[in-house]
């Protein structure tokens, strides 16, 4: 049996599968999976062979069960025996929230575990993090150091027991031990740091915490100061921070939750779920300051429940240990460090963490799970892939970065990496790589980057290619790849939508407001965005406003004083544009969608500074979606470029006019969803194509999305939109592998489609 079959109660199943049917045998982990070997009546040897994989246990996931008959060995019982090593690949589970069964020990005076920050069993707790080697044993996991107690020991050798084989198995008499420190004294542990704790967040402290993937930092969310407090050592700018809800009922205070929310919430992956906040004192503005939405989860570790067991904070402000464009610290050691200028104590643990996973980020459209970020919870998942491959290693982008192998018919990516600027970060891209080639097996034979030949994940290709082959991928044609990859779609081209920020185009240009007619094989550029300049690079991206005026710029609009973004510009910068785009001075063309919404975003008064990543856009989103659909802006579409002057001129017209944000930024989302229609009916009509997809960071707009597929579906189209992967860039490495499976590798190093 292959699949997720280690570390998920899947050879205790099959032990009592095998008693209940009357068969004898064996049963063993091995590095390629499960291997059984049964005899008895003919009937029950097809009933076994059936239900081994109709009714496994609930984590697991039997992805193949391959039988051939064997010489009868005349045995009379059956039985587990030891893993055995060797070539071969298995899925290793991801990390687990903790169980039912395991909280209500812990919450039980009267059981051996009552209390304990460490209570794990076969069902839940640390798998990908912890996992050293295969196959999944505690000698191959981080847990090889703390020796089972007897009472452990017999629960791990129990077939009976939910805990047979658990690899984490702790209890307070063998398992790892909580700690706290804080300068200037010294430490404590277990239940005495517990309490430490619960002082620092009630007095309005920064505490960091240890959890499964890596240390948070944490505070009380209703606390002004506190949340200041880190916002400003932190370097955070405006950008959200996450909160913890002490439960469901206090995340419904907080935030709107429907049925399909609430099951991402409470599910054994436990992401963050973006959710439409509500006023409540729990949780003050300065959390997420001019944002509508709040990124809630809920504790899905035994450390996590007792940081609320106490009279205190119901809500506490989770964001990940680290500075701002670092790694996420997963070391003790290294967090008393790093975390020196962030935190005023440290809650920690010496349970080991092998490699770093951040919270996974997922928002819900149309009832449906949308990732946003793709971590703890899901890596390393694998995703079926619609074609066999070689091994390959595909090394995403440079924001957001994460990585994926492949090899036949699945791709694991990692978890979430960060952003390739800086040397910490490219270090924990590195251990993360060997890592997930340990796990899986695969010897990548070919390397496959972004083409923009300034991405440092680009260069690192090329660095660590050792002779082997280097594909360049162009960023659209990738992102559109991984959507259909994940839809395990094969069916020819689609019309794909592909709407971001950035991305380097085989013109040179900066696109992202593209169509492009595409599959694995290749893409025509079949529409685009109309080119503006982007002023200044960078600076025009931190810089909405500044945007604004070189969309009008370009589109021959008066710079009227009216218009909140020309009243942001200071008079010298007004100038200095105004020359730079006279001159096009460092003005870069771009078809980017996501600077659009940055221009109109601005227009509207909404974002003029932009201090984290799509301000501008999400703020936009945010007030858009209080107003009804109506009234559309009108694109003007020919000859293969969308142009987006005359909704500019509308919305100078309506601002002028004093029509209010909320109104002007549901006409430009309703005008954006009309474009697209009539784009993809012409594509359907000259080339006889009905089936569309959706990808790009832009598409993380939730009210985008969800009117963009309606409005397709009901004018005749399949609409393929990402599931499994992020839309953003997070997701194009599963897309890269995808596109570099079709191209022929040639004996030269580089290779670029």
């Amino acid at each position: 049996m292959s699949g997720v079959v280690q570390g998920v109660g899947f050879r205790p199943f099959v032990y009592a599968l095998a008693r209940e049917l009357g068969l004898s045998g064996q049963v063993a982990n091995t590095a390629a999976g499960v291997v059984a070997e049964v005899e008895g009546a003919p009937e029950a040897v097809r009933t076994f062979r059936r239900r081994i994989g109709t009714d496994a246990p609930p984590l697991a996931v039997v992805e193949s069960v391959a039988w051939e008959e064997v010489p009868a060995r005349g045995g009379t019982v059956f039985v587990i025996r030891d893993s055995t090593r060797g070539a071969g690949r298995t899925l290793v589970s991801p990390d687990v929230a903790q169980c039912n069964d395991c909280a209500a020990e812990q919450d039980d005076p009267a059981d051996r575990r009552y209390r304990h920050p460490f209570v794990t069993c076969t069902n839940c707790g640390p798998r990908f993090t912890i996992v050293t080697g295969l196959p999944y044993d505690r000698t191959a996991t981080t847990m090889a150091g703390f020796p089972l107690c007897p009472d452990c020991a017999r629960e791990y050798a129990d077939p009976a027991d939910r805990r047979f084989h658990a690899q984490p198995i702790a209890c307070p008499a063998c398992g790892p031990r909580l700690s706290f420190s804080r300068p200037g004294a010294g430490p404590s542990y277990d239940e005495n740091a517990l309490a430490a704790a619960h002082r620092v967040l009630t007095g309005g402290g920064i505490l960091a915490v240890k959890g499964i993937g890596g240390f948070h930092l944490v505070c009380d969310a209703g606390d002004s100061a506190a949340v200041g407090m880190l916002r400003k050592r932190k370097d955070r700018g405006d950008k959200p921070f996450a909160v913890m809800a002490a439960d469901l009922e206090t995340a419904r205070q907080i935030a709107v939750i429907g049925p399909a929310e609430e099951a991402s919430l409470t599910g054994h992956q436990r992401p963050i779920v973006l959710l439409r906040r509500t006023v409540c004192s729990a949780v003050v503005a300065e959390v997420a300051p001019g944002n509508p939405d709040l990124g809630v989860m809920l504790p899905y570790t035994p450390l996590h429940r007792l940081l609320f067991d106490q009279p205190g904070p119901t809500v506490l402000v989770m964001t990940s240990g680290n500075v701002s464009g670092e790694p996420i610290v997963i070391d003790d050691a290294e967090a008393l460090d790093r975390l020196a200028p962030l935190a005023d104590a440290w809650l920690g643990h010496d349970r080991p963490i092998h490699v770093p996973c951040d919270d996974s980020v997922v928002r819900v459209v149309d009832e449906l799970e949308l990732p946003v970020r793709r971590s703890r919870g899901y890596a390393p998942f694998p995703v079926a892939l619609p074609f066999p491959v070689r091994q390959v290693l595909a090394v995403g982008g440079d924001l957001k970065n994460t990585f994926a192998v492949a090899g036949g018919r699945y791709a694991w990516l990692s978890g979430h990496v960060g952003d390739m600027d800086d040397l910490a970060t490219l270090a924990a891209f590195e251990r993360a790589e060997r890592h997930l080639e340990e796990l899986t097996g695969v010897r990548p034979e070919v390397l496959v980057a972004d083409k923009h030949p300034a991405y440092r994940s680009r260069q690192w290709a090329q660095l660590h290619a050792d002779g082997r082959p280097v594909v360049g991928v162009q960023h659209h044609h990738a992102h559109l790849a991984s959507v259909l990859a994940e839809h395990g779609y094969d069916g020819g081209p689609v019309i794909g939508f592909a709407f971001d920020g950035t991305g380097y185009g085989d013109d040179g240009a900066v696109w992202g407001g593209e169509v492009l007619l595409a599959d694995y094989d290749g893409f025509e550029r079949y529409a685009h965005l109309a080119y503006v300049p982007l002023p200044g690079g960078d600076a025009g991206v931190r810089n909405p406003c500044r945007m604004a005026l070189a969309h009008l710029h370009a589109a021959g609009i008066e710079w009227d004083r009216r218009l909140p973004a020309v009243q942001a510009c200071t008079g010298d910068e007004l100038d200095r544009l105004e020359r730079q785009l006279d001159r096009n001075l460092a003005c870069a063309p771009t078809s980017s969608m996501g600077r659009l919404f940055d221009a109109v975003s601005s227009l509207a008064g909404v974002c003029h500074r932009a201090g984290y990543e799509a301000q501008a856009a999400i703020e936009l989103e945010g007030v858009s979606a209080v107003a009804p659909f109506g009234k559309a802006y009108g694109f003007r579409w020919a000859e293969g470029l969308i142009d987006p002057a005359p909704v500019l001129a509308a919305v100078v017209r309506d601002v002028v006019d004093g029509v209010p944000p909320t109104v002007i930024g549901a006409r430009f989302h309703q005008g954006l969803v009309e474009v697209m229609v009539e784009v993809a009916e012409q594509a359907r009509a000259a080339r006889g194509l009905s089936t569309v997809a959706l990808s790009g960071g832009v598409f993380v707009n939730q009210l985008l999305l969800s009117a963009s597929s309606r409005a397709l579906r009901a004018a005749g189209f399949a609409v393929l939109r990402h599931r499994r992967v992020p839309p953003t860039d997070a997701g194009i490495a599963l897309g890269q592998l995808a596109v570099a499976a079709r191209v022929p590798v040639p004996k030269e190093e580089t290779a670029c489609v």
